[in-house]
Order: structure tokens, then sequence, then C-alpha cells
């Protein structure tokens, strides 16, 4: 496996692996695939320009997975958003890779912490996050069908 950090140019990549996710997930995100199904060139670089950090999983020819770190809050954290890996690569590993690389950026650019929403049903990525030191945030998730959940970085 080989992780692509992704500029503005691999705009082709990342739309391709994100309405793969959310086609196969689309209760997991925010934005739905009816959304994103149709948007041009621009709107695909816009938004790998907006998020400062994307990444893509490729096993092969083939992406397997997905993960993105905004910039630092007021809080100095780095948020994980968009995370995704395709059926046939979860629990192989993929996941940690992501969110290890998502750890990284965001230690890269100072954040205390990382944190995360998630779907309160979705107990795989809930695992696969706690064996990332992630823990339950005391905070509420983005939307009410969502928990926040932390990964601290540093003291």
């Amino acid at each position: 496996m080989q992780l692509r950090v992704l500029s503005p140019d691999d705009w082709e990549l990342w739309r391709d692996t994100r309405l793969r996710a959310l086609a196969d997930s689309p209760d997991a995100f925010g934005s739905t695939l009816a959304e994103w199904r149709s948007a041009d060139q621009d709107q695909w670089r816009q938004r790998l320009s907006a998020v400062p950090f994307n990444v893509v999983a490729v096993v092969g020819d083939e992406a397997v997975g997905q993960a993105s770190g905004t910039q630092l809050d007021s809080e100095q954290r780095v948020e994980l958003i968009s995370m995704w890996v395709t059926p046939s690569a979860r629990g192989s590993g993929v996941a940690d890779e992501l969110l290890a690389a998502v750890k990284d950026y965001a230690e890269g650019v100072g954040a205390v912490a990382v944190r995360l929403s998630v779907r309160r049903f979705n107990e795989r990525a809930i695992g696969a996050y706690e064996r990332a030191s992630f823990v339950l945030a005391d905070e509420p998730g983005d939307e009410p069908a969502e928990i926040a959940m932390h990964c601290p970085l540093r003291p």
C-alpha cells in the first residue's frame, strides 16, 4: 500500500475515490453523492485547496481509502474528515495508515489534538479510532446522530 498526499492537480483521483465513498457509505458523511456527482473540475480542485491535507491509500492501481485533515481550529486542533476505506480493504490496516498520516500532519502544523465526528452506529469506525488512541470527547458531534472523539497529540 502507498499513501499519496494530494494537491489540487490530483482532483481526478480524489473525485473518483470520494464518489465511491459517498456511494458506498452514504450515511457516514455530511456530504451526499447527489451533491458531488455533477461537480466540475473547479469544485474538486477547490475542495482540495480548501482542506490542506488530503491523502489517498492506493494498492496497485486502486484507491482503497481516503482521509483529510483541516486547518487548525481556534483550540489548536485539526479535524479528521472524509475518512473512508473500501469494503474489501477494511480490517487490512488501511485505516490505521490513514489515521497515522492525519495525526502526523496535525503534529507537523502544531496541533494539540485531532478531533472527529462519527455516526453513533458506526461501530467498526469507532473501533478503528479507538485503536488509534481516540477517545470520546466531552462535546457533541457535528450532527445529532454523531459522537465526537479526539486524540491528544501532546500534553
